[in-house]
Order: structure tokens, then sequence, then C-alpha cells
């Protein structure tokens, strides 16, 4: 975990030599569960509800349109840029447009600081996209909004957003979980 907020101006995404350092672990039965816990132990509620942000790169729009799709299904409006929600239209996911930070107000950046995005899922692709993305993350850390960079990590929140909204976790001792199951 990583007092970003305490740091104005500085990029959330970290090089690779900082992905291993600051974890957090949740643990659980469930893995959605188990990683919703992680994001809470980190400072992160995640949202069962409310409108969600995706923009990412080509590469990514069929994950995405997956991530998309769950989300919707149990409640989420959909919000995208425009190459994200043609791709999400075509393949059925009714989806908001919204402008990118860089085409100018009203944008993504505005909808979040006004409360309006629950979750932000955006990957960057080339370097016009990497400024742009990083004033969403800005904005979402800033207001505390959950985001993620990669499409991993944006399935597994959708997992765990699906698990919290079936069931509230538990605490229970470590020794629990390796406990002998009996008959």
């Amino acid at each position: 975990m990583f007092p970003f907020n305490k740091f104005p101006g500085v990029d959330t995404i970290l090089g690779p030599e900082m992905k291993s350092t600051g974890e957090v672990m949740g643990i659980d039965d469930y893995f959605g569960l188990a990683y919703a816990k992680a994001q809470l132990s980190s400072g992160m509620r995640l949202p069962k509800t409310g409108r969600a942000f995706i923009s990412v790169r080509d590469d990514d729009k069929a994950a995405a349109a997956f991530i998309a799709r769950r989300l919707y299904r149990i409640g989420f409006q959909i919000v995208a840029t425009v190459g994200t929600a043609r791709s999400f239209e075509e393949r059925g996911i009714p989806t908001e447009l919204v402008n990118k930070v860089q085409d100018g107000s009203p944008h993504i950046g505005d909808q979040v600081k006004n409360g309006e995005i629950a979750i932000v899922i955006n990957t960057p692709e080339d370097a016009r996209s990497q400024a742009d993305s990083y004033a969403i993350r800005r904005y979402a850390l800033d207001y505390q909004v959950p985001y993620f960079t990669t499409m991993a990590g944006a399935d597994a929140a959708a997992d765990a957003i699906e698990y919290l909204m079936q069931r509230e976790f538990e605490v229970k001792p470590l020794q629990e979980y390796e406990a002998p199951k009996l008959p």
C-alpha cells in the first residue's frame, strides 16, 4: 500500500521496482471476498452500486467488455470514452459517453470530482492517452474512487463486488482457514 494521497502530483502507476513493495493481504474461502478484504486493508472500499468508468487500450477492449457486462448485469451504469464506448455498444452493452480530460469539460475528471463515478478502470495506450490517464488516476486518488490499471485487477474487482453483493465477509483467525474439515 502506498500513501499516494500524501504526494500531490505523483503518478500512481508503479514501476517494476515498486510492484513488490507495500503489499496487503486478504484471505477468505472465496477469491472475490479475499480481494475485497485486501482492497479494504489498503484503504479502498469497493462500491456495490454506481457508475463504472471504463477507458481501455484496444488490446484490452474484449476483456473490458466482459467486465463491463458483469458490472452492468449487477446494476452498475457503464460510462466510457468514445473508443471504448463504441466497442461496448457493438457488443450490446449500454454505455454513456463521456469526454476525455484532454477534450475539455464536461469530462471524466469532472464526474469523478462530483462524486458521480464509483469505480475507474483505465489502461492507456499511447503517449497522448498516458497524459489523460495520469489526470484520471489523480482525480480517482484525490476523491477516493477505486481505480484499476490492469484487466486482471479490474476482473478481480468485479469478482469482489459480485461477492460483496451476495454476502458480507467475515473476519476469523488464520488458523480456521487451514483447520481440518470435520465430516
